[in-house]
């Protein structure tokens, strides 16, 4: 195993961590729908009007994405959610259901980060050791790192607990307009807080113990770790961003 360099700038994993989530353009493509479907539904009171509006201004992202050959994951996400929101919004006949199936995926999500803490397999390591180089060097050789990222989890887990607090009761009163509006208010800017509140857990923490990844001679590839002693888990904190 090699320690990351301690000098690794600060905002590449707060970067990283937010390419994860499908960066700006992915933000977009998940938060413009829904400000579409209050907007139109808000002005002309129908449903069916509001709800194709957002199915055809996802979809026109996805194909935009298409078109320019970038990952259509976030924008085909985008439109499966939209999806399902009109089809429940449509066949309920009410309009807060439209945001239904984004509710109950921000409830469970922030569930699955308070478990994940719990279980001491942290979700925001999970996700973002890999892509990080570190795998999962942190839970078995990196205390601190464990620790910081249990807490980045338990972030998150209030930050979308918390929205769920908010929205749940709106939708069960039928207030559906201010739903919607809360709901696009809702959007970046809790997600942008629990980034920022990892980069503050993750730049108080010890350096990533990276995972060195060479390819066989002979082409077989694989993981090999660099034959150096790992630091001191006990030592002093430094920064990891």
């Amino acid at each position: 195993m090699a320690p990351g360099a301690p000098d690794e700038p600060a905002h590449d994993e707060a970067k990283t961590l937010i390419e994860a989530f499908g960066g700006v353009r992915g933000m977009i493509d998940t938060t413009v729908p829904g400000l579409v479907f209050v907007l139109v539904y808000t002005i002309t009171k129908n449903l069916g009007a509001a709800a194709w509006s957002a199915l055809g201004l996802s979809a026109v992202f996805g194909v935009i994405r298409l078109v320019r050959r970038e990952t259509v994951q976030h924008a085909f996400g985008g439109v499966f959610g939209v999806a399902i929101g009109a089809v429940f919004a449509m066949f309920s006949g009410k309009a807060e259901n439209f945001y239904l199936p984004g509710m109950l995926w921000t409830l469970g999500l922030g569930v699955l980060y308070a478990v994940s803490a719990l279980a001491k397999w942290p979700l925001i390591g999970v996700l973002l050791g890999p892509v990080m180089g570190e795998d999962f060097t942190w839970r078995t050789e990196n205390p601190g790192r464990f620790k910081a990222y249990t807490k980045a989890s338990w972030a998150w887990a209030a930050v979308l607990l918390g929205k769920s607090a908010i929205m749940f009761p709106l939708y069960f009163a039928h207030k559906a307009e201010v739903l919607g509006w809360l709901k696009v208010a809702l959007g970046i800017p809790p997600f942008l807080l629990a980034v920022y509140i990892t980069y503050v857990f993750l730049s108080k923490a010890p350096p990533p113990i990276k995972v060195a990844r060479d390819e066989d001679e002979d082409g077989d590839g694989g993981a090999k770790a660099e034959d150096q002693d790992a630091p001191s888990s006990s030592g002093t904190e430094s920064s990891a961003r």
